[in-house]
């Protein structure tokens, strides 16, 4: 019988790779808005952030997010995508 694969992602703040239920997912749709997908599922281009404050901080001030999910985050928009992701690390 076959090991059962555990899928490894790996977090845009600090570079570790960790398994992808450990992650959380922030999704650029199709339509070009960023958000928070807490299934994991959700279309569209996807980078992963570990539910850990510092993860967070260290994805915005090194313009990481922006880059892996190209698009630009700026302003209102890049304020609005943290406060989301805040408040997806209490859930």
């Amino acid at each position: 019988m076959c090991p059962v694969r555990v899928p490894e992602r790996t977090c845009i703040g600090c570079r570790r790779v960790a398994p992808k239920g450990e992650l959380l997912r922030v999704v650029r749709s199709p339509d070009g808005e960023a958000g928070v997908d807490p299934s994991g599922a959700a279309a569209g281009r996807g980078a992963y952030v570990h539910r850990d404050e510092g993860c967070v901080a260290a994805a915005f001030e090194r313009n990481r997010l922006a880059r892996a999910l190209r698009i630009p985050l700026e302003g209102g928009r890049a304020a609005s995508l943290r406060r989301d992701i805040e408040e997806g690390l209490q859930a």
